[in-house]
């Protein structure tokens, strides 16, 4: 895909458009670098931040955005000591403009795609649980087969619209994945598991029905909402969430993990992050009867959108999967 080129481009009517277009709005030479700098610290509201996203140096930056600013002859940014935020001239200049370099950024990858060998960046987005999974086995793989393409890889636990954020694609279990996302499926069905270390199971009655969970110690999970996870069952019509209570809660299955192994209580994870230490006998499972199969993890991607070449290459290399 090529270094990304900030937010998007769109001109409807195009060649109408640029007739009212006075000549200090064309883009030559420099000046698209500094639509690109605006949408970038829209966006990061971090001067430096945004000033490495566009690869110029914070003074370079800093002087990018004040001639944009007098180009226009409006203030685009309302700066402090702490912080950044868009004036309401700002505001309206990028609801015009970021769609404008979407169009753009999509047209030159359109562009660079006739070349035969897949080359550049591909921007991803997952779960850090996720990223574990297809690091190596996929991603890695993936680049030690097509030399001239990089991966740019956020973990994020919240659900990213992969288009508003410019991602190419990203891994997430499958029913989590948006409808209007193309999905491929990369990995074995997925079961969760609860699971506790044998000091916590061999001295307190073993959990038969997930509401004895609630007279037990357990390891809460904090989604990346801030709320607080119930965790879910289910055995044939029976359907449940129980707020389990526990003296610790974490924001990170691994997290979870640790402390379930250390004996700290019952813990709700993916099976096949404890799969090995449930064979090793360093975890036990219980209630395994009510977690029904669900979709594994799958790739995904804008649906109806021509995929750039090396985009094109992940989806076939993703689709032998991890089974």
């Amino acid at each position: 895909m090529g270094r990304k080129i900030g937010s998007r481009l769109r001109c409807d009517n195009a060649h109408n458009n640029h007739r009212y277009m006075p000549k200090s709005a064309t883009i030559p030479g420099g000046r698209l670098i500094e639509v690109e700098a605006a949408a970038a610290l829209a966006q990061l509201r971090n001067f430096r931040a945004a000033a490495a996203d566009v690869g110029l140096s914070p003074t370079a930056f800093s002087r990018t955005i004040a001639t944009l600013e007098s180009r226009l002859g409006v203030q685009l940014f309302a700066r402090t000591t702490r912080s950044v935020a868009l004036t309401s001239a700002g505001e309206r200049f990028l609801a015009r403009a970021q769609p404008a370099l979407r169009d753009l950024h999509i047209a030159m990858t359109d562009a660079t795609d006739a070349r035969d060998e897949p080359r550049g960046t591909l921007r991803l987005t997952c779960a850090l649980g996720a990223a574990r999974r297809v690091l190596e086995p996929i991603l890695l793989a993936f680049l030690g087969a097509f030399p001239e393409m990089s991966i740019d890889l956020v973990t994020d636990a919240r659900l990213t619209d992969i288009v508003a954020a410019e991602f190419d694609a990203g891994f997430r279990i499958g029913g989590a994945v948006p409808r209007d996302m193309a999905k491929v499926p990369i990995g074995p069905d997925l079961r969760s598991a609860v699971v506790a270390a044998p000091k916590v199971t061999d001295i307190q009655e073993i959990p038969r029905d997930p509401r004895d969970l609630i007279n037990l110690p357990c390891i809460r999970y904090r989604r990346a909402t801030g709320a607080i996870y119930a965790w879910e069952f289910t055995y044939g019509n029976d359907r449940c969430a129980i707020d389990v209570p526990g003296a610790l809660t974490v924001d990170d299955a691994g997290l979870a993990q640790q402390a379930a192994l250390a004996g700290a209580g019952y813990a709700y994870l993916a099976r096949w992050n404890v799969e090995e230490d449930i064979a090793a006998g360093r975890l036990v499972s219980v209630l395994e009867e009510w977690f029904p199969v669900e979709p594994g993890l799958c790739l995904y991607y804008p649906q109806g959108r021509h995929p750039s070449a090396g985009l094109r290459a992940l989806i076939t290399f993703a689709g032998k999967g991890l089974f």
